[in-house]
């Protein structure tokens, strides 16, 4: 397991790893203790790297392959420190090892993919018989703010994004989960030229100096919805590119010809993955009445029985809540949902030992104006609700101001492809609920966010479209009157 020696706790500035005057103590979400004190990085620290960052720009723009081949690198040294990145994952969000493993693996993934993209430029038609092309040029310099939720897939796809077109960047963690993205910024340090990427921990008051930044160009921002709007305010002045992808309140909708014994598992695993803590998770269940009781009972007794636990305790399949602060979010709504008539089916408590352990619970009862259902809970809590009509159940899932994901269960994929177009969604499944996929893009509708991550919209999100007209041979000049 990772101890606090091996934990790195240093920003990456230039292509130095370097400390700051102020600092900040990392705290873990199934203990408790404090694992780590990391620089406090602040308005100095950023100006350092802006200027590293715009220095370095030109010249690693001018070299595609050589961004190819220094991405490739990246991901082989991610692939060789796989074991130690996975355990500061687990020990920093408090997921399952598991989930650690995942994510590191999922890392590399991302960085090979994008490393092998292909971008493309191509020509348009031209009246006048000119030679016009369209190509993909880098923004500049981007800016990444990162989660805490899966702080390295999420940290490597961006940067390597960011970077592969031609931008340098600068990348925020989360101060809650900073560790594993330090250490990936150490193997970044021996993969990419100083200044092409730089990595700086710290907290709201540096979050608000980047977004305001006039050295910044762009701003990938993945995070709540008003801190979305807060940032696309901030970007405004200098008018900054910005990705948002925001969170949402995802519906799964099972229809009347689903077996109960087939989707409970998948079901709950898509709900519950990561203790709920997952921007694409499914946050409202709506199920036919001829299949309510059955599913309930299922999903209950799969919440009653599973593993919560620290990271790496046997067979942990729910880990604490990364942050106090979210266990007493979903504490808040379901004491709301309680007094409101719902019923505790599972769960329903914290967990009588250290760190931010909450069960997994699932409640019916309730109506869709009730806060567990109308707003996003992002834990480990499902509000499950009843239906008879299907038409009314697209017009309830679809009716909040979000569009992130949604799901369809049935035995028939053809009827839940012809429901799942009808639901408001950047991502909809058919029988499944949530994936990563470097080449699928994913991102939301309406106030879940603007633009699109991975995939080669995601990697095209990081460009500006420039077209270069040549004249027909026969021309040299043209003038216009």
């Amino acid at each position: 397991m990772a101890d606090r020696s091996t934990i790195p706790a240093r920003a990456l500035i230039d292509g130095q790893m370097v400390g700051a005057a102020a600092t900040f103590d990392v705290v873990a979400p199934a203990t408790g203790e404090v694992i780590a004190s990391l620089p406090d990085c602040g308005p100095a620290e950023l100006d350092r790297a802006v200027e590293a960052a715009r220095r370095a720009q030109p010249v690693w723009a001018g070299d595609e392959e050589a961004r190819r081949t220094a991405l490739r690198r990246l991901a082989d040294l991610i692939e060789a420190h796989e074991k130690e990145l996975a355990e500061i994952v687990a020990v920093e969000t408090g997921h399952p090892a598991m989930a650690g493993g995942f994510e590191a693996r999922g890392a590399a993934h991302h960085v090979r993919w994008v490393a092998d993209a292909e971008v493309p430029t191509y020509e348009l038609p031209d009246a006048s018989g000119a030679r016009t092309v369209a190509e993909h040029v880098p923004v500049g310099v981007a800016a990444a703010i990162v989660p805490w939720n899966a702080p390295l897939v999420m940290a490597a796809h961006k940067l390597a994004a960011a970077v592969r077109v031609g931008n340098t960047i600068v990348l925020k963690p989360s101060p809650f989960t900073p560790l594993a993205t330090l250490r990936l910024g150490e193997l970044v340090a021996e993969a990419l030229p100083a200044g092409v990427v730089n990595i700086l921990p710290g907290g709201d008051e540096l979050g608000r100096a980047i977004t305001s930044h006039p050295g910044i160009d762009l701003i990938s921002f993945t995070g709540s919805v008003e801190t979305g709007k807060a940032i696309m305010a901030a970007a405004a002045p200098t008018l900054k590119r910005v990705t948002l992808e925001l969170g949402g309140n995802d519906a799964a909708i099972v229809l009347d010809d689903a077996d109960p014994d087939v989707v409970a598992e998948p079901l709950f695993r898509s709900a519950f993955m990561l203790s709920g803590q997952v921007c694409q998770a499914i946050k409202r269940l709506y199920v036919h009445r001829s299949k309510y009781d059955a599913v309930v009972e299922r999903l209950a007794a799969i919440a009653s029985a599973v593993v919560v636990g620290a990271p790496f305790e046997p067979d942990v399949a729910v880990g604490p809540l990364t942050t106090a602060a979210q266990r007493d979010r979903v504490e808040e709504l379901v004491e709301d949902a309680r007094a409101h008539g719902g019923q505790i089916r599972a769960g329903g408590h914290r967990l009588d030992r250290p760190g931010c352990f909450y069960a997994p619970t699932i409640v019916t009862g309730l109506s869709d104006s009730d806060r567990l259902v109308a707003e996003e809970q992002f834990g480990p809590a499902l509000p499950v609700l009843v239906y008879d009509d299907l038409e009314d159940a697209i017009t309830r899932a679809n009716g909040t101001p979000y569009g992130l994901s949604a799901s369809v269960w049935t035995s028939d994929p053809a009827r839940g492809e012809e429901v799942g177009r009808r639901l408001v969604g950047g991502s909809v499944w058919i029988n499944k609920h949530a994936g990563v996929d470097p080449g699928i893009p994913f991102g939301g509708m309406r106030q879940s966010g603007i633009g699109r991550e991975s995939g080669l919209a995601g990697l095209l999100g990081f460009t500006e479209l420039r077209t270069v007209t040549v004249p027909a041979a026969e021309s040299t000049t043209e003038s216009v009157a």
